[in-house]
């Protein structure tokens, strides 16, 4: 390396919060200790990222930080731009919407990059829901696929949610996956519709907050009493 080449900054995997909860609850005390002393933040919506970090210190002048917005729309050269001040000796931290950032979540992009340019990447401790709702459901923890957000459209979406089904059931697989909020009514109508009434579903909503629910039922027994977790950040299992 030579004399004006700097050493790369690292890039910290920040966690948030999965829902209204008291940060030093779900969030270690070095995690938030790290989070203040960080200059560059990625971010995919950078009013939520803003929001968090005063929720974490609400002394913070969040107006000297420099932020950069990443989602499903920005251009590798775009990322790689961004990474310039991490090149040249700044730490950085990538904040996902909830939960941990790299799964179902942008910022992915940015920690595959950051690989490629020997930058090291420091994944923080925090609350996954993907995690939490597996443990909390009672299936199979051992053999588990995360397919993320299903299709939208019909028949795509049914079709998927059957798959999953029969992969769970030639492979005693649990299939863990989610969908926007204001989505779920409609999906828990799809899957009651295509899958057999002995199909366990565990729904895990509101995880950590004072309104957590996490149930597995058979698909027959939640026929019999449908929640409603309409606009409620939930994730789904399903083992056959």
């Amino acid at each position: 390396m030579s004399e004006t080449q700097k050493t790369p900054g690292i890039i910290y995997l920040i966690p948030t919060v999965l829902g209204e909860t008291l940060a030093n609850s779900v969030i270690p005390a070095d995690v938030i200790d790290i989070t203040n002393k960080i200059e560059v933040f990625f971010a995919e919506n950078l009013r939520t990222a803003r929001r968090y970090l005063k929720f974490l210190n609400r002394n913070r002048n969040i107006d000297i930080i420099n932020f950069f917005e990443v989602n499903k729309d920005t251009d590798i050269s775009e990322i790689q731009n961004f990474l310039l001040p991490i090149l040249n000796g700044k730490n950085g931290g990538i904040i996902s919407e909830a939960g941990c950032p790299g799964i179902a979540d942008p910022g992915s992009d940015v920690v595959r990059i950051a690989h490629q340019k020997g930058i090291r990447v420091c994944p923080l401790v925090g609350p996954s829901s993907i995690l939490l709702a597996l443990t909390a459901s009672g299936m199979n923890g051992q053999n588990f696929a995360f397919s993320g957000y299903l299709p939208i459209k019909e028949p795509d979406r049914s079709r998927k949610i059957k798959m999953l089904e029969t992969r769970s059931a030639n492979e005693n697989q649990s299939q863990v996956f989610m969908e926007t909020p204001y989505r779920n009514q409609k999906l828990l109508d799809e899957i009651f519709s295509v899958c057999s009434n002995n199909t366990r579903l565990c729904i895990a909503a509101d995880i950590t907050t004072k309104n957590e629910f996490i149930r597995t039922k058979t698909i027959g027994e939640w026929k019999q009493q449908i929640p409603n977790i309409n606009k409620i950040p939930s994730i789904f299992i399903l083992q056959a």
